[in-house]
């Protein structure tokens, strides 16, 4: 498997390119579900607003993960109604969860391959599945996106590499 050395970014909470950064990636986790939602089922099946969380976290820094991931689901939820809101807390620790993941491998890697972002999101699903599960108390809808998102997982790292790799590989 070809590993790709790349200029990654940590960028700061005082620094403005920060929040323009991630901005784009919010705007990318709005405008994703949206086109998955067409699709009976696309976004349980697709996980899309994880997408430009991974991407920003894994590029520029755990910051602009947290900031994309925290802040499009709630944004998601207020403009479309999705994702609903009792669902959001289980979300919303996933995807920092995944923010914090990315952006460690990122650091610790200095390079993206595609084993290195399958083991981010194998870890954010697993520690997130956890977390959902204490905060649902409901094991079947905590493994939800073992059952029904394998497509997303799939798409998440194979689309995630492609996307760091070909994209904005600069």
């Amino acid at each position: 498997m070809k590993e790709t050395t790349l200029n990654l970014y940590a960028l700061d909470y005082r620094d403005m390119r920060t929040y323009m950064v991630a901005m784009l990636f919010i705007l990318g986790n709005m405008v994703l579900p949206q086109l998955c939602h067409l699709i009976p089922q696309g976004g349980i099946t697709w996980l899309p607003i994880y997408f430009f969380t991974l991407i920003g976290a894994y590029k520029y820094g755990w910051k602009v993960g947290l900031l994309t991931g925290v802040l499009s689901p709630i944004l998601n939820s207020l403009f479309f109604g999705m994702p609903f809101p009792e669902v959001l807390p289980g979300i919303l620790f996933k995807s920092v969860v995944l923010a914090v993941a990315a952006g460690y491998a990122a650091d610790h890697f200095n390079r993206v391959s595609i084993p290195i972002l399958l083991a981010v999101v194998l870890t954010y699903q697993f520690l997130g599945t956890l977390g959902e599960w204490v905060i649902s108390d409901n094991f079947y809808i905590a493994i939800q996106d073992f059952r029904i998102g394998l497509p997303g997982m799939c798409f998440q790292v194979i689309g995630g590499y492609l996307f760091i790799k070909y994209l904005i590989y600069k």
